[in-house]
């Protein structure tokens, strides 16, 4: 039995043609959230191709101890910004291209709570992504990285460093309205029946990630205003030579910026909670510890903010305090992966191209957790303080985790978007570059950083050229292995074979409409028959049963495994299986 059955509703969709636009549609104020999704998720694409360029140029820097690539100072300049694009240019908003997309689809939802202010986030960020790259142009490019801490930042790269305030305000204030609007429409917008335990996990990623989004941003917002008249203005805030603290500005940035991991990594979490029941043809195991534990992360993650901060002088007793919950943070992240691997254990596993992404994201981000953990102990960190271990822990659990997830969600959600698979050869080709060129990369960064070599600069001692040599061959493949993506999601789009409604079997609402999803997303109003992760929970086998559309719009589009399609005369009465009794 599927999820959903789909009741007539008073609002039919407005088109006969299912999602057809123009493609400028694509390029214009739209208020359909199916559309911000997409817009989303290719502009935010865009942005990490550029990231990566900066990452590769930086790379091949460092592949020999001399600055014989680039000048110390444009290479202070191209990790500024390389790091600055990654972070809030695509896999902060790469999450909430995500959640646009999805979550009125999986509440049975007909839009966002907010359509125009849906639309107004997504359109401050190509101006402020072009604003950031701008910066690079001007003769004073930022070069204090993307933490800009004073009084570094007040006195080198002034234009540009001015350049780059000013885009990082205009993209934390879209953080701000799209996670407003996502915790409106999940609270507020849900088909009658749907409890919050019949939600989907993801949409519980997304509380937890819209929740940390509204409490730490307006503090990095207020850190940047204030540090912005420093540098224009001539007040002293942060500036020591006119008595102000520094040190401060670091509690202010970090008290947003260490919660940003968590704002970068909990919708892939949820993701992740999606793909690995539907290709292991399992139930999630534990959905309420998964739930709750995206919660505890969310709450944690605001009080673990100075373990970036160890090697700065704050009193023992708090150093001792953010090493205990930085480690207790790991319990609830355990609590995730254990469910995971849990539910994939003795799954009928289809390891096509989603799951593999899936399934490399778990592994590759445990790598990250458990350095995570070792960072956490003060004695450990400040032998390692800004060193390359640093580095190491950061890609594994962004790039490893973070990155993996959102070529996950494309995997598995492209036939839906467009109606078209993807083509599976490609697909692992994909992978195989992508998780061999993570690991050439990175995990070679531990050993330079256990070994001494610090982070930021562009002249290093020749002991380590060997190992740099090694991560910059590293990074060169994962520039590659970006092209068979980039040529398998063209190609398919426009010539790939056709998906069909629901070609996974899943159970949540998003698979139960057609593929594009129309205008209103359901032709009729969908109606909770099933848990969205009750795979296997009759004696109905696996095989997708396909059900066509027709002229007088039949009571379902699309059933999935384990099916039974029928139409209730009384929605309340479908809705509410209490009422049978």
């Amino acid at each position: 039995m599927t999820q959903a059955q789909l009741q007539e509703s008073a609002n039919p969709a407005q088109s006969e043609e299912h999602g057809v636009r123009k493609w400028r549609d694509y390029f214009s104020f739209n208020t359909d959230h199916k559309v911000i999704g997409i817009q989303y998720l290719v502009t935010t694409f865009i942005f990490y191709c550029i990231g990566g360029v900066l990452a590769d140029l930086v790379r091949t820097e460092l592949r020999t101890p001399e600055t014989d690539f680039v000048s110390p100072e444009v290479y202070n300049s191209l990790f500024t910004l390389h790091a600055t694009i990654m972070i809030f240019l695509w896999i902060v908003p790469a999450g909430a291209g995500f959640a646009n997309y999805l979550i009125p689809l999986m509440i049975g939802a007909k839009d966002m709570a907010f359509p125009r202010l849906n639309a107004v986030a997504f359109w401050m960020i190509p101006p402020a992504g072009l604003l950031l790259i701008s910066s690079l142009l001007v003769g004073d490019a930022p070069d204090a990285g993307w933490t800009s801490y004073p009084p570094l930042s007040l006195v080198t790269g002034q234009v540009g460093e001015a350049i780059w305030i000013m885009s990082v305000l205009l993209l934390g204030t879209s953080s701000i309205l799209g996670a407003i609007n996502f915790l409106v429409t999940i609270w507020k917008m849900r088909i009658p029946g749907m409890t919050v335990y019949q939600m989907p996990l993801f949409c519980w990623a997304m509380i937890a990630t819209s929740a940390i989004t509204l409490l730490s941003t307006p503090v990095l917002a207020g850190a940047l205003v204030l540090l912005g008249f420093d540098l224009l203005a001539g007040t002293t805030f942060f500036n020591p030579t006119g008595g102000g603290d520094p040190i401060v500005y670091q509690h202010m940035f970090w008290f947003y910026s260490h919660p940003a991991v968590y704002i970068m990594i909990l919708p892939f979490f949820g993701l992740i909670s999606e793909i690995l029941p539907v290709h292991a043809r399992k139930p999630v195991f534990g959905y309420q510890a998964i739930a709750y534990s995206s919660l505890a992360i969310s709450f944690l993650g605001l009080i673990v903010w100075a373990h970036h901060m160890f090697t700065s002088g704050i009193p023992g007793w708090l150093r001792m305090f953010f090493m205990i919950t930085t480690m207790i943070i790991a319990v609830p992240t355990g609590i995730k992966v254990f469910s995971w691997v849990a539910t994939v254990w003795g799954g009928k596993l289809r390891l096509n191209s989603a799951m593999l992404f899936a399934m490399g994201f778990v592994g590759t981000f445990v790598i990250g957790g458990i350095s995570g953990v070792m960072l956490a102990a003060v004695p450990f960190d400040i032998h390692v303080h800004d060193t390359y271990f640093v580095v190491a822990h950061l890609h594994y659990v962004l790039f490893g985790g973070s990155v993996l997830g959102i070529f996950a969600g494309y995997y598995h959600w492209f036939p839906k978007i467009t109606g078209r698979m993807l083509n599976e050869f490609w697909g692992k080709v994909h992978f195989a570059l992508t998780i061999v060129g993570l690991n050439l990369t990175f995990l070679p960064m531990h050993k330079l950083g256990m070994m001494g070599m610090n982070r930021r600069i562009a002249v290093y001692d020749p002991k380590f050229e060997t190992i740099n040599f090694i991560c910059t061959m590293g990074s060169y493949l994962l520039a590659v292995s970006t092209f068979p993506f980039i040529i398998n999601a063209i190609w398919s789009w426009m010539y790939g074979s056709k998906a069909g409604n629901n070609p996974w079997q899943a159970l949540t609402l998003e698979w139960m409409t057609t593929s594009p999803p129309a205008i209103e997303n359901f032709d009729k109003l969908p109606v909770l028959a099933t848990g969205p992760y009750d795979y296997g929970m009759s004696n109905a086998d696996d095989e997708e049963v396909e059900v066509p559309l027709s002229d007088e719009r039949e009571p379902a589009l699309a059933a999935g495994p384990n099916s039974a399609l029928r139409a209730d005369p009384d929605p309340k009465f479908a809705a509410n299986p209490e009422d049978r009794k």
